[in-house]
């Protein structure tokens, strides 16, 4: 059986198996129909014919009250007419009047006529037509037989049978066509769907889509859902594929200038012996500084292109505690800037993280606010209570973040007009937002009231 049912369903497509197990079910559900049908229209037509004969004894047995003949009332068993044969039969076998009886006289009929069996139908055959004869008992130990030809109700229940069986064919090839139409229709998006991949495959280009038509828009089934979440997964595939073209391009262009500072310096040193001792100290220094700024550029890449943090094991944070003690190597890094940490007013603030994590984003904040201060500006860190859990906020009293550049400064790589000249490779923040997100937290960037730029770290709950 199974391997039948793989035979017939495992190499048709998807629309031909719907439209095949539809018709199989129509056909199971029409074929139990017409039978049950079937027999319901041969049962009524026999039920007529026997109503019939027994109405026709009735008015028989009533004709006859009162006479003790014995013998055939009618023996016209070829007329259709009903009752066509009918004849009285006797308790006694050899009581007279019984020559040339029409109709079979058995041992049920002589009971009958006793008293001992009650009435009864039967099917008999005379003279090679097809019968119904129906036996009661009449008064004084007589038994009335009655029959009448059957091959019309046969004729009937033939014609009723082709006619339900014609009707139950029409209907599963109509089943069959509309179900192949609507497997066919619903499966639409499926059929584009396969396309689209295959195109994408081909191509390996992601900006193909599912077009559905308006109609298809609006239903909402399980297809049109499907066909709805491959677009939006194509389109997350789009802006992935866009966002790993654009690192390497932009990581290209930024260490572009490091390696060739780098190159430049490697040759100086190749001819050291040509350079006074100052000059070679110089270069040595450059390239050291350089090819520091060159390992950090290309850590920071790797982490940011794994778009996830590493896993490593959490535990419970103080959050005032790491603020005051990446305040205080901040304050070794740019001794030319002054930091005021307020971390008390919140008192104790515990969260669930990384340690290290959370002080290289404390710390790359820190960094951008002591970057864009002028000498001698304040860079104020604030750790306060708030409705939906904790804040801590650095804000420094630089030039502040341009309303068209505040959209854009978590982006890897982007640099505004005033951070140009200024080192770095803009890669602080954008790994500073991803760090955050990790620990289920929020970094946003607004300008501040009096001037400079305030970047607000949000841990909800804490």
């Amino acid at each position: 059986m199974r391997t039948l049912r793989a035979r017939l369903l495992g190499r048709r497509p998807l629309r031909a198996r719907l439209a095949l197990v539809t018709s199989a079910a129509v056909a199971v559900v029409a074929l139990g129909v017409l039978v049950a049908a079937y027999v319901v229209i041969r049962y009524e037509l026999v039920r007529q014919l026997d109503l019939q004969l027994k109405q026709q004894a009735g008015i028989m047995a009533q004709q006859s009250r009162g006479v003790h003949d014995t013998g055939v009332l009618y023996a016209e068993c070829g007329w259709l007419a009903a009752p066509a044969c009918a004849q009285i039969v006797p308790t006694d076998p050899a009581a007279p009047g019984q020559s040339g009886l029409v109709l079979p006289v058995t041992g049920a009929t002589r009971r009958v006529a006793e008293g001992r069996l009650g009435e009864y139908y039967s099917n008999i055959t005379l003279k090679g037509r097809d019968m119904r004869m129906f036996t009661t008992r009449i008064r004084d130990g007589r038994a009335l037989q009655v029959a009448a030809r059957s091959d019309t109700v046969d004729q009937g229940v033939r014609q009723a049978g082709l006619l339900l069986a014609g009707v139950g064919g029409a209907g599963v090839l109509l089943a069959a066509g509309l179900g192949y139409f609507a497997s066919r229709t619903s499966l639409r998006p499926v059929t584009r769907l396969t396309a689209t991949a295959e195109r994408i495959a081909a191509t390996r280009d992601p900006a193909h889509r599912i077009e559905l038509a308006p109609y298809e828009a609006r239903r909402q089934d399980e297809i049109t859902s499907l066909a709805t979440s491959f677009n939006t997964m194509l389109g997350e595939l789009e802006e992935a594929v866009a966002a790993q073209r654009r690192l390497v391009a932009d990581a290209s262009h930024e260490l572009r200038t490091p390696l060739t500072a780098l190159r430049t310096n490697a040759e100086l040193l190749a001819r050291a012996d040509r350079l006074s001792p100052a000059q070679r100290e110089r270069a040595a220094a450059a390239l050291g500084r350089q090819l520091r700024e060159v390992t950090g550029m290309v850590n920071d890449l790797i982490e940011l292109a794994r778009d996830e943090e590493p896993q490593q094991l959490v535990e419970q944070v103080r959050l005032d505690l790491l603020a005051a003690r990446c305040v205080e190597a901040a304050r070794g890094h740019w001794p030319d800037t002054p930091f005021t940490a307020d971390l008390e007013g919140a008192g104790s603030v515990t969260v669930t993280g990384v340690p290290s994590r959370l002080a290289r984003l404390l710390s790359n904040l820190l960094d951008n606010a002591a970057k864009f201060s002028p000498a001698g500006a304040l860079v104020e860190v604030r750790l306060e209570r708030m409705e939906h859990g904790v804040d801590l906020t650095v804000r420094d009293h630089g030039p502040g973040i341009a309303a068209e550049d505040l959209p854009y400064v978590f982006d890897r790589f982007y640099r505004s007009r005033q951070a140009r000249a200024l080192p770095g490779s803009g890669l602080g923040l954008a790994m500073a937002r991803q760090i955050a997100r990790a620990h289920g937290a929020e970094l946003t960037a607004e300008q501040a009231e009096a001037g400079g730029a305030r970047f607000r770290l949000s841990f909800p709950g804490a």
